[in-house]
């Protein structure tokens, strides 16, 4: 048996998560209405999995790295409406493990509460297509690790850096800067040859860790 919260500030999506779970092997044993709520219910009921609506009233993502620390063998999944990549890689690098939308099948939703627990990733299909549209590498989402070792950055790169973790694309990029696309492409394999990264979600968790740009900024996209 999996043990569940829901935290949603929503009755009647708590309403309708309660029927998705019904008769499965999930067995909902709190739901948080907010973030001190679901803080309180961790520690009290060390859940399996946390469901959590991040954008929802009276919750933000800050909440999800304080009840990891509650529950060390606890996995969180988000379940929002539309948010951009961006947003999701911010969620992932916060601690979420898995992340569906509200809008996704029931069975994406049950797969993504077991699968969760068993300690894997699921996204579902559309926060795929969201984050693939952006060129970022679903598999890598979870295997960023950036060295320790000092990084030196032109301001040009810092400045291409930037503009990647906001969603901007190369041609765009370089239409701004009145550079090429293959400039900007040269740009961007130097950027992550220096920060030991493979893809643009890597780029993307550099950008966020050096403050280059707030974690805040696209949550409610």
């Amino acid at each position: 048996m999996i043990n569940l919260i829901i935290a949603d500030n929503n009755e009647l999506v708590r309403i309708g998560l309660r029927s998705v779970f019904k008769g499965t092997d999930v067995q909902i044993v709190s739901e948080a209405r907010d973030a001190q709520e679901l803080i309180s219910q961790v520690g009290t009921f060390q859940p399996d999995v946390v469901l959590i609506d991040y954008t929802s009233d009276e919750f933000s993502i800050d909440v999800v790295p304080k009840i990891m620390e509650l529950a060390s063998k606890m996995n969180v999944v988000a379940i929002t409406p539309t948010q951009s990549a961006t947003t999701v890689i911010n969620a992932v690098k916060a601690g979420i493990i898995s992340h569906v939308k509200k809008n996704c099948s029931i069975e994406e939703i049950k797969d993504a509460v077991v699968q969760t627990a068993s300690g894997n990733r699921f996204f579902c299909g559309n926060i795929i297509k969201t984050i693939q549209k952006e060129g970022i590498d679903v598999k890598g989402l979870g295997e960023m690790e950036l060295s320790c070792e000092p990084i030196v950055l032109s301001e040009r790169e810092i400045e291409i850096i930037t503009m990647i973790a906001e969603g901007w694309t190369n041609k765009q990029i370089s239409e701004k800067l009145f550079l090429s696309n293959h400039t900007i492409n040269t740009h961007r394999k130097n950027i992550m040859g220096k920060l030991g990264v493979k893809n643009t979600a890597g780029i993307v968790m550099y950008a966020v860790k050096e403050n280059h740009i707030s974690p805040n900024k696209f949550l409610f996209n």
